[in-house]
Parts: C-alpha cells; structure tokens; sequence
C-alpha cells in the first residue's frame, strides 16, 4: 500500500506543472477583474472555455505517453509547414507571455520585499533567479516545487472565499453577462486567451511528459498521464472560479477598480484574502501569492526555451544542446528589455499577450485534434466519439469567438 501511494505521488508532475503554468495572470489577474467587473456574470464563460479547452489540452499528455514524442514532434509529421508555423507563433508570442507574467510577480516581490519599487529592478532579479535555477536544476527543480505551490494557494484561496462568503449579506445574481462595446468584448477574449492557460502549453505538458519518463527511467502509461493531467486541470477550474468569487464578494459594486499598475494591484490581491483571513495572515498570504506567480514564471521561462529547442532541432534535423540555452538566454534577455524600454502598464502587458494567444488558439486545437485521431497515434488511444464531438465544439467556439473579436474591432 505504502509503496503504491509513494508510486502514485512520483508519478504526479506534469499536470502540476500545468496547473502552475495555468495558476497565474488568468487567475489572479483575469478571474479577479472578471468577478470584480461582472460579479458571476461571466462564470458562462469561464466554465465553457475550460470545457471547450479541456480535450486539445488533454491531448498533449495523451500523445506523448501513446507514442513517447512531443506534440511538437508530431506536427513535423503532419508536414513541415505546421512544424514551421509553430515556430513562428511562439517566437511572436513568448515574449509577450514572459512579460507579462514577470511584471505581476515583480509587482507582487515590490510588495512583499519593499527595498525597491522600481519594478525593472524586479524583473531583472526575478529573471536572472529563474535563469540560474533552470541551468542548474531544469525539471527536477520545477516537479519538486509545484507540489508545494499548488497545495499553499489551493487551501488559502479556498479558505478565503469561505470566509468572504460568511462576512457577505449581498446577494449575487448568476444571470450571464455578455460584453458589449469593444473595451469590454476585449477583455471576455483576454479573460478567455489565458482561461485557464494559453494552448500552446499543451505542447510543454507533452515534452514534460517526456521530461518526467526520463527523469523517473519508467515510461508513464497513458492512464497514469491522463489522471495526472486531471488533477491538474481540476485545480485550474476550481481556482479559476474561487479568484472569481474573491472578485464578486469583495470587489463587486464596491466602486474599487483594478489597478493597472503591478504595484497597487499585488496590494489590492493581498487585500482580498487579508480582508477575510486577517492581518495575521498578511505575510502568509503575499508569499502564496508571490510564490504562484514566481512558479508561473519560472515555468514559462523554462516551457518556451523547451519549445524552441525542440522545433529548431526538427527544423534543422540537427541534435543540439546547446539549443535550449541559446533560447532561454534569447527570452530572459528580450523580457528584460521589453520591462525597461516599452514601459507600459501591467494590463495592457496582459492584454496584448491574452488576446494574441486566444487568437492563436485554433492552431493548436486543429493540429492536437489532426495528430491525435490520426495515423500516427495508435489507435487504441485515439479519442473516444464523445471527445471527438467535444473536439469539434471546442474548434467552432475558438473560431466563432475569434471572429467575433476581429469583427467588433472594425
């Protein structure tokens, strides 16, 4: 029993690192704005963009474990044209997401450290701090945090919304809200672009996957990647929707707006849960907050890098390892200069890379989908008729929603 309960925990890690990658701006960020905008107004979408979402996500740990290769490998497959057009959306994209998700944890390090408010400084630390734990420990470091990570923020944020429920008398309507006019259609996309992560990362959970076999020296089966993707997942829609009700219960009519500065808003985040745990709990509080928002980080720092290494080694039908260091040292870098010279603020940051990511979506809906059903998964692992169907509704609402957008635009 002990050795099948240490067996079951060992092989937990790339779904965590999912939900660490998921559990950051979309959650503390998008889900709080959503519920302090729209109370539960927007819980329709928030709930049918982790549905619609759910299979092409699955599908990365589901191909790596049936075949033991990378999504990324299997878009090579499906010819080098979607190998290459992968490649040059995560260039385009993965400055924009490291940026983002490094100005919040600086904002949230300027409030639990204080030497600095100069939040450039923070993203050089933070930048450089990730750098180095990635050369020296690489994966084992990121599958020995996440563990940890995700359990702190799950329980106090549970925990705060309980108590924030209890202290409420309002009473909230769950009527859906649809947004009207172009600054508030903007924002559904953005809230939806990174609801619960951009789906890109399906193509990290697939090298993780591969990450974690090696690192383990047992192949994972595809059950044992599935339940771990799903625990993953579960924290992500769980904590999606309790950051929402923090949103609703505190924020909601109360004629407090986020902040569009990192600084102020790591302020009114920690207030939340301080307003319903108690100063005490102050401290406790910045440092899930801070250390959710740094995992996310580190994470995106690592999976990108990752990403590129891979599809230029496909590219270029050239093994190379020094590949992964050229492009994390290319990302850290480039971040570093987008925080200093294109000062803006945190959600313009967050807006740009949600919505370029929510328009990018249908591309890796339709290339996991292809890869996934086809002759290069075996059969016995293809989705069952349900997920198809799912599959087929998930590639509607992305396009639908996506031309939506474009269209309000004009």
């Amino acid at each position: 029993m002990k050795k099948s309960k240490k067996t079951f925990l060992k092989s937990l890690g790339p779904g965590l690192l999912f939900a660490g990658a998921a559990i950051g701006v979309s959650h503390l960020v998008q889900s709080t704005r959503a519920g302090a905008d729209f109370g539960f107004g927007l819980l329709w979408a928030l709930l049918l963009v982790n549905l619609f979402k759910y299979p092409f996500f699955q599908y990365g740990p589901r191909y790596a474990a049936a075949t033991g290769e990378s999504l990324i490998d299997g878009y090579k497959k499906l010819g080098k044209g979607v190998l290459i057009t992968y490649f040059i959306l995560t260039f385009l994209t993965m400055f924009t997401i490291q940026a983002a998700v490094t100005i919040v944890t600086a904002g949230l390090a300027s409030n639990l450290f204080g030497f600095t408010q100069n939040l450039t400084i923070w993203s050089i630390i933070i930048t450089a701090i990730s750098f180095v734990f990635l050369l020296k420990g690489k994966y084992k470091v990121l599958d020995k945090l996440m563990k940890f990570i995700i359990v702190i923020l799950a329980i106090s944020s549970i925990v705060a919304v309980i108590i924030a429920y209890s202290k409420t008398d309002a009473t909230f309507s769950f009527l859906p809200i649809l947004p009207k006019g172009s600054i508030e259609i903007s924002f559904l996309i953005a809230f939806l672009g990174w609801m619960p992560a951009p789906l890109d990362v399906s193509t990290w959970h697939s090298l993780w996957t591969i990450e974690k076999s090696k690192n383990n020296d047992t192949k994972l089966s595809v059950k044992q990647s599935l339940f771990d993707f799903n625990i993953g997942f579960a924290a992500t829609l769980i904590l999606g929707i309790s950051f929402m009700a923090l949103g609703t219960f505190v924020m909601y009519n109360s004629g407090e707006e986020i902040s569009t500065s990192a600084n102020k808003f790591a302020k009114q985040l920690i207030n939340l849960y301080t307003a319903n745990l108690g100063k005490g709990a102050a401290i406790f509080i910045a440092i899930a907050a801070f250390t959710t928002m740094f995992s996310t980080t580190l994470t995106t720092l690592d999976a990108s890098p990752r990403a590129m290494a891979k599809s230029s080694e496909l590219i270029l039908d050239k093994k190379n390892k020094s590949f992964y260091i050229i492009w994390i040292t290319l990302l850290a870098i480039g971040t570093i200069l987008i925080l200093s010279f294109f000062k803006t603020n945190m959600i313009t940051f967050i807006k740009i890379a949600t919505i370029l990511s929510f328009l990018t979506a249908p591309f890796y809906a339709i290339a996991n989908f292809i890869l996934i059903s086809g002759k290069h998964t075996p059969k016995e692992f293809h989705p069952s008729i349900p997920m198809k169907i799912l599959s087929f509704m998930g590639i509607f609402f992305l396009i639908g929603f996506s031309f939506w957008y474009l269209f309000s635009l004009f």
